[in-house]
């Protein structure tokens, strides 16, 4: 099921079965979805930049979530037994993820949104157009952040799969 350590009162969970990764990755991919579609309601104001700074701020904060759900917050690794600590870090570097088991910062996240610059062009020259403008802002937004929540969750359960198969 998971594997844990206790330290105190808290527990670091890490999903180590098949059955319980997908079962974190499905929840997680519901959360990315919902907060995409929230992303795609601010994208619907007319005024331009307001929903990258609150695209920013979601982000940031699914990003953590998805972290924890998997037991791959910073405070998580830290709290796991040694040699899971290690194969843990391990698998982050050989993915090379940016989100997995870090700080997520608001400065990192737009690190993150300006690599997909083109999409993000997009969407802010959308809203000039009135009103199709601002359904394709949105239509774009969505896209745009879903894939971005996607790919962390994908990162996320390769780093899962491979400590859940390193030797104990």
């Amino acid at each position: 099921m998971f594997k844990k350590k206790s330290q105190g009162d808290e527990l670091a969970l890490l999903p180590v079965s098949s059955e319980d990764i997908e079962r974190v990755r499905e929840r997680c991919r519901g959360l990315v979805r919902k907060r995409a579609a929230i992303s795609a309601g601010v994208s619907v104001i007319p005024v331009p930049g307001v929903d990258i700074v609150a695209d920013l701020s979601s982000f940031a904060v699914m990003v953590e979530e998805i972290n924890r759900a998997f037991g791959l917050s910073p405070e998580q690794i830290d709290r796991l037994q040694p040699r899971m600590r290690i194969a843990t870090y391990q698998a982050v570097a050989a993915i090379g993820s940016t989100l997995v088991g870090k700080i997520v910062t608001k400065e990192l996240v737009l690190k993150l949104l300006q690599k997909s610059g083109a999409k993000l062009a997009a969407k802010s020259a959308a809203k000039i157009v009135p009103l199709a403008g601002q359904v394709a802002s949105a239509a774009i937004g969505f896209a745009l952040f879903r894939q971005m929540g996607y790919q962390h969750i994908d990162a996320c359960t390769r780093v899962a799969r491979e400590v859940a198969a390193a030797p104990a």
